[in-house]
């Protein structure tokens, strides 16, 4: 378990490293979970390594978001004044998720092969 958690912890070392060093605007654990990626892909087994602690990480992901809620309470006078903004942010935000989503799945889509869609089949 240690090992494992080992293993996370320097991917997300070395994204936050390489950020640093080469002066890019991406977060370190963005560009860490992209190596970590990588190295699933190329050492297979590295997944069997990770895997118990990986899922405990994400059956308790819900208690990463406990500190971003008390922050919007700590600061709820500044919510109050910046609401317009606020809001403007997550309804384009929100859009523009759903806008690259779809167009990752249906890139995803063509190149498993799959170009049809799943409602569609031969007329028999």
């Amino acid at each position: 378990m240690i090992e494992a958690l080992l293993v996370l912890l320097v991917f997300q070392l070395a994204g936050e490293a390489i950020t640093h060093a080469a002066a890019l605007p991406l977060p370190g654990p963005v560009l860490g979970l992209v190596l970590f990626a990588i190295a699933l892909k190329t050492w297979p087994a590295l997944a069997k390594k990770v895997s118990t602690v990986a899922h405990g990480i994400l059956r308790n992901l819900s208690l990463l978001f406990v500190p971003a809620g008390v922050g919007v309470v700590q600061h709820a006078d500044l919510v109050v004044h910046q609401w317009l903004p606020i809001l403007g942010a997550l309804v384009v935000s929100t859009a523009l998720t759903l806008v690259i989503t779809a167009l990752t799945f249906v890139g995803v889509r063509r190149l498993m092969g799959e170009r049809n869609d799943p409602g569609e089949g031969s007329a028999a």
